[in-house]
C-alpha cells in the first residue's frame, strides 16, 4: 500500500494500518519534504519504506521489488538518523508548554518577535531570550528549524474545538 503523508490525520492512518495488519500490509510512505525527522517518524509509525512524493516511477518500482524481497527503501538521511540512535534534531519527545506552542504557531503565522512579545506581555528582548531557550530545548539552531520541527511533530495544527 502507498500512503502519502501530509498532515496529522495521515500519520494517524499510518499508525492504524500498522496496528490493524502489520503482518500482511506493507506501507510505503510518500513524503512531500525531504526530512530525516519525518522519515524516522514514518518508520516508527509502521512504514516499511519511505520515498519522496516526487520519486520517479523507476524508484517506485525498485521500492516495490524491495518490499517483495522483504527489504526496505529509505533515504540516506533516515538511515543515518537510525544509525545515530534514531535521534534527529528536534525529534525527541519534548515537554513543550501550551504557551510555547502558541508562540510557535504565532511565528508560523507570520508574526514578528516584536508583535508576539507585545501580544503576550513581554519585552522584545525577553521574548528573544525565551524563544532562544525554547529552540535550545528543542535541539534546533533557530526559528526556521524550530518551525520545521513543530510542523513535523504536528504542533502547528490548532487544537480541535469541542
Amino acid at each position: 500500500m502507498i500512503l502519502t503523508v501530509r498532515n496529522e490525520d495521515d500519520w494517524d492512518m499510518l499508525e492504524r494500518l500498522h496496528q490493524i495488519d502489520s503482518a500482511t500490509c506493507s506501507v510505503v510512505v510518500m513524503l512531500d519534504e525531504d526530512s530525516a525527522a519525518a522519515g524516522v517518524r514514518a518508520v516508527r509509525a509502521g512504514a516499511r519504506s519511505v520515498l519522496m512524493r516526487n520519486a520517479s516511477p523507476e524508484t517506485m518500482r525498485r521500492a516495490a521489488a524491495a518490499l517483495m524481497d522483504g527489504q526496505s527503501v529509505l533515504p540516506a538521511a533516515v538511515v543515518a538518523a537510525f544509525a545515530a540512535g534514531g535521534e534527529v534534531p528536534g525529534s525527541r519527545s519534548l515537554a513543550v508548554s501550551t504557551e510555547q506552542l502558541s508562540w510557535l504557531r504565532a511565528l508560523a503565522a507570520g508574526q514578528t518577535v516584536a508583535q508576539l512579545a507585545e501580544q503576550v506581555g513581554y519585552s522584545e528582548r525577553a521574548m528573544f531570550r525565551l524563544l532562544r531557550a525554547l529552540y535550545r530545548e528543542m535541539g534546533v539552531r533557530g526559528r526556521v528549524e524550530a518551525l520545521m520541527v513543530a510542523q513535523t511533530n504536528g504542533w502547528l495544527r490548532l487544537p480541535a474545538r469541542g
